[in-house]
């Protein structure tokens, strides 16, 4: 770690359970981007001493490269109301945190969960990349506006749930019904202890006719075969699959990246759909408007499905109207840097997978 101290210059912008500081640091020219939970540490005033953990911002990383707000070292927020729960996550670390996991025997959805089992085949869209997540519940509400969306967050990128936009816009505008953070991830509307009690909170407690799973901002990779967070997504699919619910395997796509990796259908979708994958699953796919891309994606898919240990059911889904609810997505849509304008395959084929999804849902 690396810490800098720095004093608060003006709040810059702030979400659910955030928020975004510029502050002065000593020996910097100009201040920096800093970004506080809110459940950690309250909200730093202007004028304020803060320390920072600076690590990412001065290894100028994407998506983490801010400083973060460790402590106000004048202020001490109070104390939070003692209430019940007794899980800790980002276990051992001087930050962890008591919180109340839906699943656990404080909870007042204990009962409906202790013997709960089953999905009752609800469709559960498993994703690679956060990024998807808008994109996926675009795809959901094209097909059923009225269908109830609930989100699984995994562990595998952000830990806190508040530092994703998407999660904080969706659920001001309705889109998304709920967010249930899994594993060391938290925040989310409900904790729960693993992607199992997640899955069937998102369909017993929320109610959710459509269930998203994806980590949370901050995909990590090496450029190897198997090291990236994203190979979870076949274990998530596992967790659908032995609860009884509708695996649907969102593709991640690209007609712009310049790595030959990620160029059409990733080597992150064919490991974790072809190689980790031993479930059955929906793979959807649309039509992409640039014609040599689709075609080369036709192709990837066919070797995917020939090639892959569990059976992989290639799903068409009409592009009719994916654009449309795209565009109309209540929060941006963002990918590696890029937006629909520049890349719009990766959002067509999550969306196509959040249509799918909903047409398949079993609740009336």
């Amino acid at each position: 770690m690396q810490w800098r101290a720095g004093r608060v210059v003006q709040e810059r912008r702030r979400w659910s359970g955030a928020v975004e500081l510029e502050v002065s640091v000593e020996g910097s020219p100009e201040p920096v981007r800093a970004l506080a939970y809110t459940a950690v540490t309250g909200v730093p005033a202007a004028g304020e001493r803060v320390l920072l953990n600076a690590s990412a911002l001065l290894r100028g990383l994407g998506t983490g490269g801010l400083a973060f707000v460790v402590a106000r070292t004048d202020v001490l927020p109070e104390d939070p109301e003692v209430g019940p729960g007794h899980i800790v996550k980002a276990r051992y670390t001087p930050l962890q945190q008591m919180l109340l996991a839906v699943d656990e025997q404080d909870s007042p959805h204990h009962d409906l969960l202790r013997d709960a089992d089953d999905l009752d085949g609800t469709p559960v869209v498993v994703a690679d990349l956060h990024s998807a997540l808008p994109a996926v519940v675009a795809g959901v509400r094209s097909a059923r506006p009225d269908a109830r969306v609930a989100y699984v967050m995994t562990d595998g990128g952000a830990l806190p749930a508040a530092f994703s936009r998407a999660v904080a816009g969706l659920r001001e505008s309705g889109a998304l019904a709920a967010c249930v953070t899994v594993g060391q991830a938290f925040g989310g509307d409900h904790e729960a202890v693993t992607v199992h009690t997640g899955l069937l909170a998102a369909r017993h407690v929320v109610g959710a006719d459509v269930v998203v799973v994806a980590q949370g901002p901050g995909n990590v990779g090496t450029g190897t075969r198997w090291g990236y967070s994203g190979v979870a997504a076949a274990e998530a699919l596992h967790a659908a699959d032995v609860l009884g619910g509708r695996s649907v395997a969102s593709l991640r796509v690209s007609g712009a990246d310049r790595r030959e990796r990620h160029h059409g259908v990733s080597h992150h979708s064919t490991t974790a759909y072809g190689r980790a994958l031993l479930t059955p699953a929906d793979l959807p796919v649309t039509t992409l408007p640039d014609p040599a891309l689709d075609a080369r994606v036709r192709r990837q898919v066919e070797d995917l499905v020939a090639g892959a240990r569990a059976t992989l059911t290639v799903v068409e889904v009409d592009p009719e109207g994916l654009r449309e609810a795209l565009e109309a997505s209540p929060v941006g849509l963002s990918t590696m840097g890029r937006g629909l304008a520049e890349d719009p395959a990766p959002f067509l084929f999550a969306a196509a997978a959040g249509s799918h999804a909903a047409s398949v849902s079993a609740r009336p």
